[in-house]
């Protein structure tokens, strides 16, 4: 009898050919954020059971650009790019979950396939997506950190623009945000083989980062512009009142979650 190995699909003699490493995973990243109000009721619709609103601001989201390189343990991706970059756009909300408060991820874009394997693994709803914002540098025409910097942001999917953004960072920041800053709750969904047998996963997981460093937070005066397309719903997240904006560049390690609950979503 064979042994096959890896931490994900697909599996092999050397597990070599795993799409993703086993965790922990580190990021080191450029991320431009967004936040708005919008209709609470959007919000509520995107939250399954046994999630509620946010009991303060819960009509509050955030629109997130990052410009990501990870890596495993071993950081041998570093030394191999192909395997280490890639980019997203993520619209995150907080919900309430026996009396806490918590982030969640409604909709998120990548540009990698390894990217959305880990966001199987880790609950997050990845799709595939065409991602791209303006990168600092210190030299030449690229924006420094600093006051009266310029960035842009966009995001597509299946051909459509689906939002906007450009930036112009004012100062320094005590905060990044405020939707973003709880510990995340994801569903962790599979279908059942079988026909009308429901959902052979379900799991309500919370994860967050076993460590993280940032440099400073930069605020930033910005413009957002959502756009309707046929396949996507992020415009259902109407902008009705900005709430900020902000820059900032981190590095975060992800090691794994919590189970809450398992086989209780009612999702279908």
């Amino acid at each position: 009898m064979s042994t096959v190995r890896g931490y994900f699909h697909p599996k092999t003699a050397t597990g070599s050919s795993s799409l993703i490493p086993a965790p922990p995973w580190q990021y080191s990243g450029d991320l431009l954020t967004v936040e708005y109000r919008t209709d609470p009721e959007r919000v509520r619709e995107l939250l399954p059971e046994p999630l509620e609103l946010a009991d303060e601001d819960p009509g509050a989201v955030a629109l997130i650009w990052a410009d990501w390189q990870s890596c495993s343990a071993s950081q041998e991706e570093l030394l191999d790019p192909v395997r280490a970059q890639y980019k997203e756009a993520f619209v995150v909300v907080r919900c309430s979950y026996r009396g806490r408060t918590y982030s969640r991820c409604v909709y998120i874009w990548v540009d990698k396939d390894f990217a959305i394997a880990r966001g199987l693994h880790q609950g997050y709803p990845k799709k595939l997506g065409s991602i791209h914002q303006t990168r600092p540098h210190p030299y030449g025409p690229a924006p420094r950190v600093a006051a009266g910097a310029r960035f842009g942001a966009t995001l597509a999917a299946a051909d459509r623009r689906l939002a906007e953004a450009t930036f112009t960072l004012r100062e320094e920041s005590a905060t990044n945000g405020f939707v973003n800053g709880h510990p995340m709750i994801h569903h962790r969904w599979l279908p059942s083989i079988e026909k009308g047998k429901g959902l052979a996963l379900d799991e309500l997981v919370e994860t967050g980062g076993a460590s993280f460093e940032a440099g400073p937070a930069w605020a930033a005066d910005a413009e957002l512009t959502l756009f309707d397309a046929p396949t996507e719903e992020l415009s259902r997240l109407e902008i009705r009142e900005p709430i900020g904006a902000y820059f900032r560049q981190v590095g975060v390690t992800w090691d794994g979650g919590r189970l809450l609950e398992s086989g209780t979503s009612g999702a279908e």
